[in-house]
């Protein structure tokens, strides 16, 4: 990998190092596997580093052409997916979900007591896309909402289902809450994904293929792993009982070599570089190496925070968010001080399950990356040090 002169980036060369003085201590502890970690600004790399392993059993080295399951990460290309065929007039924000998918229209509110109230007004599109649609994770999302467990008793995740059949199961379901009324993180990108399929006419699988991941170069960037890439799919690691580093998914067998449920909300697997070359298409407002995805203003109007001051701060399971805003698949930084976080105003990204994670801040005009596999994010503050080691590098402005 190419890398920039970090001076003439506005990046101090010495301090840059302390990226991996900080990623590194989580690994020699014994607390994750390993990590790569890629920082780019005004398009050019100016740092790239990995630690550890791939697997440990097997002891493979972690590596750039590692694959990693990035779970929620999948979300930004998804929405990215079907802003592509509003630009083309095919579909509109301001529509009603039950236009596309009928069973939509008879939903229900769970409300107190379980009473099952009337909608105010339908879903639209654009609560789906800034999750504001009263959809729900199950407790998937630790939320403990009295819809979650109707949620998990619809076994919504069972790979044997088409998204089709997934996305009639939620239709089923009471909303958490009268559509654009709050703010909860659920499966409405999975929803979307099914959208895409409804209006373009494609698996979802071959438009996101066709229409982001070839375009950009994003050669391993999927929902299945083939039989040439396994080697390279990172082993998964979380707490057991055991262990806290107990393995929860070999690089052989799982979903990812095997399923009928594509899901545009979790379901894409990638790499370091791969979703470098997607977060750099977003910083460029839609384009990378004279491809263009979506408008400039596209791309701006996905990355504004799109909710109201009664929505907020934004809330991950029980945990707020303070600071932060959403937009359409990305979480929007609106004020630095509050998200106790380094950063700018409209830094967006997002992350994954097993703590992937990326930002955008189109202020200082630069990409972070951190790749790793390890369940459940925000178990260790490893996404927080690599930002404030990223960002302690700068000595420019």
């Amino acid at each position: 990998m190419k890398l920039a002169n970090p001076e003439q980036m506005g990046f101090s060369g010495e301090r840059l190092t302390r990226i991996t003085e900080f990623m590194q201590r989580y690994v020699d502890e014994g607390k994750i596997a390993g990590f790569v970690t890629l920082v780019a600004r005004k398009g050019n790399i100016v740092y790239f580093d990995k630690c550890g392993y791939q697997d440990i059993a097997s002891k493979i080295p972690i590596s750039i052409d590692t694959i990693f399951r990035i779970y929620s990460m999948t979300k930004p290309i998804t929405s990215t997916a079907l802003m592509m065929l509003f630009e083309r007039g095919l579909v509109r924000l301001e529509d009603p979900l039950s236009k596309y998918i009928p069973q939509f229209k008879k939903c229900k509110v769970l409300g107190e007591a379980g009473r099952l109230l009337d909608l105010d007004r339908e879903i639209l599109i654009h609560d789906l896309l800034d999750h504001t649609a009263g959809l729900s994770y199950g407790g998937y999302a630790d939320t403990r909402l009295p819809v979650d467990k109707l949620y998990d008793q619809a076994n919504l995740f069972d790979p044997t289902i088409t998204l089709e059949e997934m996305v009639l199961r939620i239709a089923e379901l009471p909303l958490a809450f009268q559509p654009g009324s709050k703010w909860l993180y659920s499966m409405a990108t999975d929803v979307i994904g099914r959208l895409i399929e409804i209006i373009s006419g494609s698996p979802l699988p071959d438009f996101i293929n066709d229409k982001v991941c070839k375009p950009l170069g994003m050669k391993d960037t999927a929902f299945l792993v083939t039989s040439s890439k396994v080697k390279r799919l990172s082993t998964l690691y979380g707490k057991g009982k055991e262990s806290d580093l107990a393995v929860l998914d070999e690089a052989i067998g799982g979903d990812y070599f095997k399923t009928k449920l594509y899901l545009g909300g979790s379901g894409m697997v990638s790499t370091l570089a791969d979703y470098y070359r997607f977060a750099q298409c977003v910083l460029n407002k839609g384009e990378l190496e004279g491809v263009r995805l979506l408008g400039t203003k596209i791309v701006e109007y996905m990355t504004c925070n799109h909710l109201h001051a009664a929505l907020l701060p934004i809330v991950m399971g029980i945990t707020p968010m303070p600071g932060m805003g959403f937009g359409l698949g990305y979480s929007v930084m609106m004020d630095v001080a509050q998200s106790g976080m380094m950063g700018s105003v409209g830094l967006h990204g997002w992350g994954g399950w097993a703590n992937t994670h990326f930002w955008v801040d189109p202020r200082e005009q630069l990409v972070g990356i951190l790749m790793m596999q390890y369940i459940p994010s925000g178990t260790y503050q490893v996404t927080n040090d690599f930002r404030t080691a990223v960002y302690q590098a700068m000595i420019d402005g």
